[in-house]
């Protein structure tokens, strides 16, 4: 139910509702107005300046949007730029996110990867560790940790700028930006140029902050046991449980060249064994093809799932890595950039 609710919002906000969106977004204004309000009530209540840890630095990985934005791939890139530099990384992840946890351990093996909700408490944890750097995934809204440098994604498959929630999937209103030192915007389905529209934009409301453009597209497709695989043969269904599940059936219907049926499941869905012998049932005897956050939750049903492929993300610079790589190392040496 909740997949179903959160893909009825994506079309909503994208506008796909014609009258009835219109509608429907009259009717959220209030609570929208509501939802702006107890940001700015929490804004004030924090009146304590947010935790420093001596000796080390704090890179947030956020975004405004709820999900989608290629958050996680993003992170990715950052710790392996930090640990090509020479820094003792760690990456922190909030409670819910132990899907991304365990990908990043497999990404980038050897780093140490805490999950807690409290940031303060892990980030303390890593430093003891001997960390030097630390790499919040989705940190742009947790302010009790200070970080040295705030990394925000924007997705150009999102209107922009946005209403905030619930009339639209922003949690906080795109001001917001102004606390950034970068701003990446990120597509999957959108054109190029729109991407680049939204990078000038950005550029001319936030021109202190360095603004890059990367695409996120299908890569490399694996069987569920990691070794490598060339596209099934015949129709397949797509199987995940992320905030885009139409971007994913999209994308895997270009990397397969064959029709996709899609079975979504909520954000962070834990599966479990009804839901894999629904997921069988629904193949149909048709190969299965997952995400790499949800491959990591169904490798231990690859008896039951039958073949089942896994689908990689390829994240491409458009422009403004150069840029960002200058200025995350020097944050991460405490010096400014040139």
């Amino acid at each position: 139910m909740r997949a179903i609710a959160e893909r009825f919002a994506r079309r909503w906000w994208a506008g796909e509702l014609g009258a009835a969106g219109r509608a429907l977004s009259v009717l959220a204004a209030p609570a929208s107005w509501t939802w702006s309000a107890l940001l700015q009530l929490r804004s004030r209540a924090v009146r304590r300046p947010p935790t420093r840890i001596p000796g080390l630095r704090v890179v947030s990985v956020g975004n405004l949007a709820v999900g989608g934005t290629g958050k996680t791939p993003m992170v990715r890139w950052v710790t392996s730029e930090l640990l090509a530099s020479g820094a003792a990384t760690a990456v922190l992840v909030g409670g819910t996110g132990a899907d991304e946890a365990e990908l990043h351990r497999r990404w980038n093996p050897g780093v140490d990867v805490l999950v807690d909700r409290d940031r303060v408490s892990s980030a303390r944890r890593a430093r003891a560790a001997g960390c030097r750097v630390v790499v919040i995934d989705d940190g742009f809204h947790h302010v009790a940790l200070a970080r040295d440098l705030d990394l925000v994604l924007i997705s150009a498959d999102d209107p922009f700028p946005a209403p905030v929630l619930p009339r639209g999937p922003y949690r906080e209103p795109a001001s917001a930006l102004g606390r950034a030192g970068a701003i990446v915007v990120t597509r999957r389905a959108a054109p190029a140029e729109r991407a680049q529209d939204v990078a000038a934009f950005i550029e001319r409301e936030w021109p202190r902050s360095v603004t890059g453009v990367v695409s996120l597209a299908p890569g490399a497709l694996a069987r569920l046991d990691g070794t490598p695989a060339t596209a099934p043969a015949g129709d397949v269904l797509a199987v995940c449980g992320v905030a885009r599940p139409d971007a994913f059936a999209a994308a895997v219907r270009d990397a397969v060249q064959r029709d996709v049926d899609l079975l979504a499941f909520e954000d962070h869905h834990a599966y479990d064994a009804e839901d894999v012998e629904r997921i069988r049932r629904r193949a149909h005897g048709r190969a299965v093809v997952t995400t790499e956050k949800d491959a990591v939750k169904l490798e231990g049903w690859c008896g039951e799932l039958g073949e089942t492929f896994v689908l990689h993300d390829r994240l491409r610079w458009d422009r403004g890595e150069s840029a960002l790589r200058a200025l995350l190392r020097a944050n991460v040496d405490g010096s400014e950039a040139t």
